[in-house]
């Protein structure tokens, strides 16, 4: 057992836990940020795609050692209203069906956006390759998208 203190959505928290344990299970398990999704527990399908150093990453396979010093947020750190681009642009689109892999999907767009704030089709598939959807709901992410890059501009 180690403590550990993070930085997540904006807060300091600390965890007793082993340093191997994944950070997905300390944000769920210990803190309850919920957001982050359990799919696969090997990177593969990107349920719980967060932000680590404004990166998008996947904590199910990054350990709550590793994520000392960092910066964490998850879909719950956003915005406090709900209201970030990406989160209206779902909204408006009614993107989700099931909605189990859509805080992933929306906080890798929110990534891809900081970076590139208007992608092309290749660059938001491409961004979005490793993130399943077993809905199929892979055209309206993409014009959500779009709508988010609209509504980034316009704020």
């Amino acid at each position: 057992m180690g403590r550990y203190r993070l930085r997540v959505n904006g807060r300091r928290r600390t965890v007793d836990v082993p340093g191997d344990t994944p950070l997905l299970w300390a944000l769920r398990d210990e803190l309850g940020v919920t957001g982050p999704r359990y799919g696969c527990g090997v990177g593969a399908c990107g349920a719980c795609t967060s932000l680590i150093d404004g990166h998008a990453a996947r904590p199910c396979v990054r350990t709550v050692a590793d994520a000392q010093d960092t910066v964490i947020t998850t879909i719950e750190g956003l915005s406090a209203r709900g209201d970030h681009p990406v989160q209206r642009a779902w909204l408006e689109l009614d993107v989700a069906q099931c909605g189990y892999c859509q805080p992933g999907q929306i906080m890798t767009v929110v990534a891809l956006l900081a970076a590139v704030p208007d992608p092309s089709d290749a660059q938001v598939d491409a961004a979005l390759r490793d993130n399943v959807c077993r809905c199929g709901t892979y055209p309206r992410i993409r014009a959500a998208v779009r709508r988010a890059a609209e509504l980034a501009r316009e704020a």
